[in-house]
């Protein structure tokens, strides 16, 4: 009857576990009251790590990255209170930009990912795109005239977490798509960049000098700006391997 029940009610933690806290509840001689607490607290513990193990699925992350696996000692121009208090998810909640600005290899991305897993497993809904990818969705979308849909999608999570910035040249027609998305979401939902080009360069990607400062103004407006440097870890940890081989 337990077990029905618990199916019936989409109660799977105390299906499996009320056996076990039920031992527990005699052995430790606990009120009724407390073995129910107990049983209730299980379920709301269990159902909150698979609703952030879900939130972090739905970002679309090419690869896990956590805060807590960044060394910080590899790259001093990076700090770590800076970087631990983007995890906290007021910024995103405010509506407010955030740029991660360096060369390659200087941990852009894990730093992109592991702050957008740290506000997904705070209830957040993020999304993960490459800016690339984000251009050609958009224009195939406005080709079959799903433009709408699409932007609409971009547009209601919290986050929107754009890597690879500066790697590609944009015709007008994909600029304006993007600028699409950053108008949308300006001051009312949050968006991440990271960036391999200092702000000054934008302009190869945005060939259109009006369109270029207008995205600049919105990514920086109340922005968290990180710069993470020149020096790639990526190279130093290559270098290093060969010279011990």
């Amino acid at each position: 009857m337990i077990d029905e029940a618990c199916r019936t009610l989409h109660l799977p933690t105390i299906r499996s576990r009320w056996e076990e806290l039920a031992a527990t509840a005699l052995k430790e001689r606990l009120t009724f009251k407390d073995f129910l607490a107990d049983l209730l607290e299980a379920e709301c513990l269990q159902r909150e790590e698979r609703k952030k193990a879900r939130l972090v699925r739905e970002a679309n992350f090419p690869r896990p990255k956590r805060l807590e696996d960044f060394e910080f000692d590899k790259n001093r121009n990076i700090v770590p209170e800076q970087v631990n208090t983007l995890a906290d998810p007021a910024w995103v909640k405010a509506g407010l930009p955030l740029c991660l600005i360096g060369d390659s290899g200087t941990g852009k991305s894990h730093l992109l990912i592991g702050i957008g897993t740290a506000i997904a497993e705070a209830g957040l809904r993020v999304r993960y795109t490459t800016t690339a990818n984000l251009v050609n969705e958009l224009a195939e979308a406005a080709d079959e005239k799903k433009l709408a849909r699409t932007l609409a999608r971009y547009v209601r999570v919290d986050l929107l977490c754009l890597d690879e910035f500066g790697y590609l040249d944009l015709d007008k027609t994909g600029a304006k798509l993007l600028f699409q998305v950053f108008t949308e979401r300006e001051e009312r939902r949050a968006i991440a960049i990271a960036s391999n080009a200092p702000f000054s360069e934008w302009k190869q990607t945005f060939t259109d000098p009006r369109l270029c400062s207008a995205i600049v103004d919105r990514v920086t407006f109340n922005a968290h700006i990180v710069e993470t440097g020149t020096d790639s870890f990526r190279l130093a940890q290559t270098q290093k391997r060969h010279r011990q081989g």
